[in-house]
């Protein structure tokens, strides 16, 4: 059976809900939802938002041996349906045409964090 290990948010001083960022099984890497959470808390604006769930997500595949082109699936939730265009242009720019994963985008009422105007998760290989 595929070894389970588990990879932890990173404290910087915070406390989160108990959840590990990544689980990965075997050659599978499942990925919490990655909101824009900062050092000084949540920028302003969609796109300082989504840069920065960007990094954080990179951040997380990276520690657990894979990469943005190793995503298989990926689902976007965004609490504004305004939002969607502007999603839709920047998730083009961070991922290359030829490694595209499936994705799923959701509209929700709200996010965990108020000010959050998206969270990503995603599943992606290991190799």
């Amino acid at each position: 059976m595929p070894e389970i290990t588990r990879f932890m948010p990173p404290q910087g001083g915070r406390k989160y809900p108990p959840f590990a960022q990544s689980v990965r099984h075997g050659p599978t890497l499942y990925v919490s939802g990655i909101g824009p959470m900062g050092p000084d808390g949540v920028p302003e604006g969609f796109e300082a938002q989504f840069a920065l769930v960007m990094q954080h997500l990179k951040r997380a595949l990276k520690e657990a041996g894979s990469d943005m082109q190793n995503i298989l699936k990926a689902n976007v939730l965004l609490t504004r349906i305004e939002d969607v265009g502007l999603m839709n242009r920047l998730y083009a720019e961070a991922f290359p045409a030829d490694h595209l994963p499936a994705r799923t985008t959701c509209v929700v009422a709200a996010l965990p964090i108020p000010e959050f105007l998206l969270e990503i998760e995603c599943i992606a290989a290991v190799y």
